[in-house]
């Protein structure tokens, strides 16, 4: 007996925590355009007042059934943003309708006789129409309850409420079985769609996510590899500095005391330097060898060539205006551009022809690597590439543009521009 009291208990418990709750669920949105995007509210408008226009028209000499027949036609409105709540309103309607209607609007011809019930078949609709509202936004477990509910008191109301229907009538009331099965078919129609809706949301959404978190992370890889690089240009100099701080006081017969001082500042500001440096360096270094090889300038640009050369690859080189050195900073993000652009090439225009332009200005660098259209398809890619990204990521670092598009001739070009002021000419000593 307890077991059964406690089963008792859990069910009304869940029924409860289901159907009686006030929570407001819009009706979503459709997606694509703005005007596409709120039809379905629209229909249902359309389709309440159409309900009650035909009500008024048809049964215009009962004015409880066109009062009936709106304000099942609010309750469907309400179920777009409402849809347990407008349920329990609809329900209600339903049993109300059997109470007052005298006479039963609604009558079908069957074997055996005829069947009437006390509410019209227009009311019917509207209900039916709330229940497919409901299906679109719960969980099917309370689908089957509202169903269920709403078939009990339908056949109670039937029944018992109105006296004019007898129990003959009930064993012949096939059109009420027939409009219970419609409203199962809805109402398992909107189970499906709202599946089906919600599934794809959540698909678009994951992949939103999904392409975002890609997209983060490639960056911040491409932004920590950059800082690992210019670590090693920057740690060089301010060894450098360090050095030369030191060695300098002995280059000067009898240095002046103030001249030391500066200079051993200078040495310590260094060397502190330095350490934050490393220290920094030990968070962003990869476990990898190759992050503690020398970082690579345009002078290794022959080698590059070379080993793209060895693959297959048709590559020219062009230089234009006069080469002079540049920044660390310039030379390295140079050289990976154009290395990252060279294996862009290989990937996606395999047998393509490519023509690398470096241009010296007088205010900075430019890189144009151009290749033309591949002679064959290229293989599919293990997954969505970024070396556009790092490549945008190395320009704005430096402050310097980035242009990057097919041409006419179905190839495809990367323009780089890095801004490299050339240093003024010094007089003769």
């Amino acid at each position: 007996m307890e077991d059964k009291g406690d089963m008792r208990e859990g069910l009304m418990g869940t029924l409860r925590a289901d159907l009686w709750t006030m929570a407001a669920d819009p009706l979503p949105r459709m997606n694509g355009p703005r005007w596409l995007a709120r039809l379905p509210h629209v229909l249902v408008v359309v389709f309440a007042m159409f309900m009650v226009q035909s009500v008024n028209y048809g049964l215009g000499q009962d004015p409880t059934i066109l009062v009936l027949a709106m304000l099942q036609a609010t309750a469907l409105v309400v179920a777009m943003f409402l849809p347990i709540p407008a349920w329990w309103a609809s329900t209600v309607i339903m049993v109300i309708g059997a109470l007052i209607v005298e006479r039963p609007p609604a009558s079908w011809d069957v074997p055996g006789g005829g069947m009437s019930f006390p509410w019209s078949i227009h009311l019917i609709a509207l209900q039916a129409g709330v229940l497919f509202l409901l299906a679109l936004r719960v969980r099917p477990r309370v689908v089957a309850e509202t169903l269920g509910i709403t078939v009990l008191t339908g056949l109670a109301c039937v029944y018992f409420v109105n006296p004019s229907i007898g129990p003959g009538e009930v064993v012949r009331a096939v059109p009420v079985l027939a409009t219970v099965l419609a409203v199962a078919v809805l109402m398992g129609i909107g189970a499906v769609l709202r599946g089906e809706r919600v599934a794809r949301t959540r698909l678009f959404r994951q992949q939103q996510l999904t392409a975002a978190e890609r997209a983060r992370r490639t960056v911040l890889e491409e932004r920590n590899r950059i800082a690992r690089e210019l670590h090693d240009v920057v740690a060089h100099h301010m060894s450098m500095i360090s050095i030369q701080a030191q060695v300098a006081p002995h280059l000067v017969k009898d240095p002046p005391v103030e001249l030391t001082e500066n200079l051993a500042g200078i040495r310590q500001n260094a060397v502190e330097a330095l350490t934050e440096l490393r220290r920094v360096l030990g968070v962003l270094r990869s476990p990898d060898a190759l992050a503690h090889a020398p970082q690579p300038t345009l002078d290794r640009l022959a080698e590059l060539a070379g080993s793209v050369r060895g693959t297959g690859l048709t590559l020219a080189i062009e230089t234009t205006g006069e080469p002079r050195p540049l920044s660390p900073g310039v030379e390295l993000s140079a050289f990976r551009i154009i290395q990252k652009a060279l294996s862009n090439a290989m990937r996606h225009a395999p047998g393509a022809a490519v023509h690398v332009k470096i241009g010296y200005r007088i205010d900075a660098l430019v890189i144009q690597i151009t290749n033309t259209a591949p002679d064959r398809p290229s293989p599919p890619a293990a997954g969505p590439g970024h070396g556009l990204l790092g490549m945008r990521e190395r320009t704005a670092m430096l402050g310097g543009a980035l242009s990057a598009g097919p041409t006419r001739d179905g190839g495809y070009e990367v323009t780089a521009t890095l801004p490299a002021m050339k240093p003024p000419a010094e007089d003769p000593p």
